[in-house]
């Protein structure tokens, strides 16, 4: 028999409908009113001012009272994040998993591109990457040019475009030009065009420093305002990086080399229920492997900072978490915007009300480990195990910084779909099986099964073995397939 809602813990007060439920029908309760598919109903009389529960968490208050058997939305029900929450450093006891952990055989290999500075790559790619956004046009043209260059393997070249690089200041100017070093370095690019305009505020003399010690067969340069042809001029530069790259063959990497982005976007009342957890299993397998994974989406954390600060590994971590939630908050504030102006429309018809769901339901995409590091915006992955990333929730600009940390793949879990991809494979699963079959050309893997009865155990084991084809090279995601690579940069400053 079809399950027609889901109580996710026993001291929950409300349910989550998995259809459209009419007013009459038994759910525990009988339903006062229609309940559409993915919304939550009380399965209890809640006094107004009382905390509605959910995940055994509080998603929020009651503004009036809820007699049981009906709906529980934003219409009568607040968030609590305008009361004030205390953290304090407990040390962690190692894992914490609460169903039986599957893990990767020993030995786990995939296959992938050993960079001469150590780092993995999983594609052979050239990048080309602009330092100001009015090249972006010389970019498009250089990029489509270069799919018609003569011989060697296969290569695909992508252009980063971007708006930003000049009439900045400070900060803003500090984040395009971090986050653009970090592209240009990035593993999965084989070799990598950097081109200016030569006016601009992000010069290549303040720009070339900040990538360190580079392979210079493998990062070329194009000051586009110098004399001469620069089409030319710039696939001449493409031809050379592909001859490198040609060269460049596949070996077998340990799995503990892999390094995973989490992200989430268009959430649903699913996402929490299916997709996320499946998530987290897979976050878990990853780092027990010894392997590296990625979270961020900070103010999606905002509702559930207890449960982070909890998994942080020591004191120092502890401390550089509470800061940097406090920072996007303060951020927020200096704004003049409520730092609890979430969920979206899009989430709020899914059936989402408070940021505390939303949020409760986001961070089960990083499982149970312990957090073993915090990265500051466009900083580079530093330690195996669990990370937190500096960043905002929008979908683009949260995938680009998952891969300038040194993401060679994101998982991006969706419940009312999104065709978008960054530079890297973007691993799109959904929350729900009719999302998955009305957007097969969008969705990878289809974590909606959990609802019809497959077991998380099979079905992580299913995600886990694509990721290893998407990471091998055996299988190229719908984002690569349709050629949906973007970027977006952070900004919250000044524009001349």
């Amino acid at each position: 028999m079809t399950r027609k809602f889901l109580q996710l813990h026993p001291e929950d007060n409300v349910a989550v409908a998995l259809d459209d439920l009419a007013p009459g029908t038994f759910c525990g309760v009988v339903l006062k009113e229609s309940i559409p598919r993915g919304h939550k109903f009380s399965l209890k009389n809640i006094s107004i001012g009382d905390t509605i529960v959910k995940y055994g968490m509080p998603i929020g208050r009651t503004t009036t009272a809820i007699p049981a058997g009906h709906r529980t939305h934003t219409h009568n029900v607040r968030t609590m994040l305008d009361e004030t929450t205390a953290l304090h450093f407990e040390p962690p006891n190692g894992l914490s998993c609460t169903t039986e952990r599957e893990t990767f055989p020993e030995k786990t290999f995939f296959s992938g591109y050993r960079r001469k500075d150590g780092r993995v790559g999983i594609r052979n790619e050239i990048w080309i990457v602009p330092l100001v956004g009015c090249i972006n046009g010389l970019v498009r043209r250089l990029a489509e040019a270069a799919r018609s260059l003569p011989g060697g393997m296969d290569i695909r070249t992508a252009g980063l475009e971007h708006p930003f690089g000049c009439s900045q200041l400070g900060g803003d100017l500090e984040r395009t030009a971090t986050i653009l070093a970090a592209l240009a370095r990035h593993p999965n690019a084989a070799g990598t065009l950097i081109v200016s305009l030569g006016c601009e505020n992000n010069t290549l003399d303040t720009f070339i420093p900040r990538l360190g010690d580079y392979e210079g067969k493998r990062i070329r340069f194009l000051q586009s305002q110098t004399p001469g042809d620069e089409l030319r001029q710039g696939l001449d530069l493409l031809r050379d990086l592909r001859d490198q790259a040609s060269e460049d063959c596949r070996t077998p990497i340990p799995l503990d080399e892999i390094v995973i982005g989490l992200k989430c976007g268009g959430s649903d009342a699913f996402s929490g229920i299916t997709a996320n957890p499946l998530l987290g299993l897979i976050a878990d397998r990853i780092v027990v492997a010894g392997g590296s994974v990625m979270l961020t989406e900070v103010p999606e954390m905002f509702g559930a900072e207890p449960l982070l600060a909890r998994r942080c590994v020591d004191q120092d971590v502890f401390a550089r978490f509470v800061r940097m939630i406090d920072d996007f908050k303060t951020y927020f504030i200096q704004n003049g915007q409520t730092i609890y102006e979430n969920p979206s429309p899009g989430n709020k018809e899914g059936g989402l009300t408070t940021l505390e769901e939303k949020s409760l339901g986001c961070v089960q995409k990083g499982g149970t480990t312990p957090i073993v590091d915090i990265l500051d915006y466009g900083h580079t992955v530093r330690k195996r195990g669990l990370s937190l990333v500096y960043a905002p929730g929008n979908d683009l600009v949260a995938s680009t910084v998952l891969a300038a940390a040194g993401c060679q793949i994101i998982l991006f879990t969706t419940g009312r779909g999104t065709p978008l991809g960054t530079v890297v494979p973007t691993v799109k699963i959904s929350s729900n099986s009719v999302l998955a079959a009305d957007k097969p050309h969008w969705i990878d893997f289809d974590a909606g099964k959990l609802m019809d009865g497959t077991k998380a155990a099979e079905l992580s084991r299913e995600l886990a073995d694509l990721i290893l084809d998407v990471a091998s090279g055996r299988l190229e995601t719908k984002n690569e397939i349709n050629n949906f690579r973007d970027i977006a940069i952070f900004k919250d400053g000044v524009t001349l």
